[in-house]
């Protein structure tokens, strides 16, 4: 069984039939997606779905580039949809200085609020960071507390280096389609370092399509070739891997496990 543990299934016209959608996906092999909310209106639909589809899980959360979105009050509502069982984590949040005339400092206090409120809920976290790699280690180190439900760095694009300090605050490591790129050595050469126990896989839907439909709307179907990837790299079986990584989906997001108990 795969697993696309960060995906965004919610925009309302870029999919089309979410039925014959979803049915694509499962007959890829994907049984389950975590659905990844950027602010409130995106959330609610993921949470919406949720319980629509028995596949889909979700999660919820304002994104650094989209706090222009936020309204008093918001984090309120977050929490309200995460009272769901599908809602698995509290995301994507981090940090994300790629534009010009960022404001760091709003996203970095969005960001611990955030990492406050998934404590509160003794939910995890999925965090986004781009060109933002110190400030967003600084502040998870500065979380110590607050992590204590675990997180996961989604599509890594970081160094060795880095990954090492994210896993020694008890975080997950995450590859997408980037993985499979032809000019990805050195993040080839990270994948294969991440702990058995710490690694997960996605496809960041509908961006990063994999090999060899890069350049293309994304799909969560197409997890299964950053799973192949994976397995290549680190020199182990497909299904092996997909054994461990569902291992570790259920380990972060504990609501993943529940209608399987």
């Amino acid at each position: 069984m795969f697993i696309d543990t960060h995906a965004h299934l919610n925009y309302p016209d870029l999919y089309g039939d979410t039925d014959a959608l979803l049915q694509e996906i499962l007959q890829a092999g994907v049984q389950k997606v975590v659905n990844v909310g950027w602010n409130f209106d995106s959330s609610a639909l993921a949470a919406e779905m949720s319980e629509k589809y028995p596949s889909l899980y979700f999660a919820a959360g304002y994104h650094p580039s989209n706090l222009s979105d936020f309204q008093d009050g918001d984090f309120d509502q977050i929490a309200a949809l995460l009272q769901s069982k599908k809602g698995v984590a509290v995301g994507e949040i981090g940090l994300d200085y790629h534009y010009e005339n960022t404001d760091e400092k709003k996203q970095q206090s969005a960001f611990c609020a955030q990492l406050e409120l998934a404590s509160a809920l003794k939910l995890p976290f999925i965090v986004h960071s781009r060109d933002a790699a110190e400030d967003t280690l600084k502040i998870l180190k500065d979380n110590k507390d607050k992590l204590h439900c675990g997180g996961v760095m989604h599509c890594f694009s970081g160094s060795a280096e880095t990954a090492k300090e994210y896993i020694k605050l008890g975080l997950f490591i995450s590859f997408a389609g980037p993985v499979t790129f032809k000019n990805a050595r050195k993040l080839d050469e990270v994948a294969k370092t991440i702990p058995s126990d710490r690694i997960l896989a996605e496809t960041d839907s509908p961006y990063l399509a994999p090999e060899p439909f890069r350049g293309t709307r994304n799909t969560p179907k197409n997890v299964v070739k950053v799973y192949e990837k994976l397995a290549l790299l680190r020199g182990t079986d497909i299904q092996e891997l997909a054994c461990q990584i569902e291992k570790n989906a259920h380990a972060l997001f504990l609501k993943l496990r529940e209608k399987d108990a």
